[in-house]
């Protein structure tokens, strides 16, 4: 999932058509690089939860895009996915660990905190996330994160990381240059006005470029 330079991890919006979306969601993958596939749904119930997984899942694995879910680390075996990630008022960090086993990838939302952060490492994090660095339209941001948070994270080399929060092809330049390796992405990709394959292909152009 996580290798040097920096990749595109897409995040599902929080509402979709089950029907249509699957198809949407294989335009995106073929369409480049993505590193990781997170499935988004707030305030939904356990059955909308594994009948999503379920339609959605072999559309990643067959692709070996590793797929996590957003909180819901107690569904992740039982449902063969890869992995989770948590925020800060979702489960513990350690909690989703053992719940998951040494093996499955864990993600962490840290805000704009480098003792956050380094919890995170403590408690089994893969990486850590940091955001959100724009205005964003799946959550309300009241204090922008900056940039040069990534650049001093990089330089620990502690455990890879990852920029959240209204990232577009537009303006993802100074995350990439900061040292971020992964880029989360909702809008940028599911609203692009020609559809998420160009979504994906107008991100992962916008990366090679700010890497040089």
């Amino acid at each position: 999932m996580i290798a040097d330079g920096c990749r595109l991890y897409i995040i599902t919006p929080e509402t979709f058509d089950l029907h249509t979306f699957p198809d949407a969601l294989t335009r995106a993958l073929d369409a480049g690089d993505v590193a990781a596939v997170q499935l988004r749904l707030k305030n939904s119930d356990d059955d909308v939860w594994k009948r999503t997984i379920d339609a959605l899942r072999p559309v990643s694995k067959s692709r070996a895009v590793p797929f996590l879910l957003n909180d819901r680390a107690d569904l992740v075996v039982a449902a063969g996915c890869d992995g989770a990630h948590v925020g800060q008022t979702d489960m513990p960090a350690r909690e989703a660990r053992r719940l998951m086993g040494p093996d499955l990838t864990l993600g962490v939302t840290c805000k704009s905190s480098f003792d956050l952060a380094q919890r995170a490492v403590e408690e089994g994090a893969d990486y850590v996330a940091f955001g959100a660095f724009f205005p964003s339209t799946s959550k309300q941001v009241t204090n922008l994160a900056d940039p040069e948070i990534l650049r001093r994270w990089s330089q620990r080399k502690a455990l890879p990381s990852c920029a959240i929060g209204g990232i577009t092809a537009a303006n993802l330049a100074p995350l990439v240059q900061a040292g971020a390796n992964l880029l989360a992405i909702i809008g940028g990709v599911w609203n692009h006005a020609e559809g998420p394959a160009a979504g994906v292909r107008a991100i992962n152009a916008a990366i090679k470029s700010a890497m040089g």
